[in-house]
């Protein structure tokens, strides 16, 4: 006669469940943000084709004097007299020989921004040929 056995009986704790470590993947998506961060340009970068006066001496200067000074706050004065920024092109354009004329730049005590933007007036009325001197 046999005596019928139970199973013996596992007394050791269940082992919790391992979940799956997620600081590879964290890794490689921190990785991936920098890289895509520093791939992509965020806006458009415009240039400004810009002549500068040279220190030494030039070509001589032909037809009457086209000097324009920037002042503080985008004022404008063409030859040395004030002027409206919408009259500049007007102006100008009755004391140019040609379109190829090139018109002074001088920046007085005018921010960067001021000057950008009397660049962009006189590109945008086609004056395009700008030297800008100290």
């Amino acid at each position: 006669m046999a005596i019928d056995t139970p199973p013996p009986m596992d007394l050791a704790p269940d082992r919790p469940r391992r979940r799956p470590d997620l600081t590879p993947m964290i890794d490689v998506v921190f990785l991936l943000l920098v890289f895509f961060m520093l791939a992509t340009r965020f806006g458009t970068e415009t240039a400004l084709p810009l002549v500068t006066g040279s220190g030494g001496s030039g070509a001589q200067w032909d037809g009457p004097l086209r000097l324009i000074d920037v002042g503080p706050g985008g004022t404008v004065a063409l030859n040395g007299s004030t002027l409206p920024r919408g009259d500049l092109a007007d102006q100008l354009r009755m004391l140019m020989q040609g379109p190829d004329d090139p018109i002074l730049l001088r920046a007085r005590d005018a921010s960067t921004q001021d000057l950008v933007s009397v660049m962009e007036y006189l590109r945008a009325a086609g004056l395009a040929r700008l030297v800008l001197v100290n």
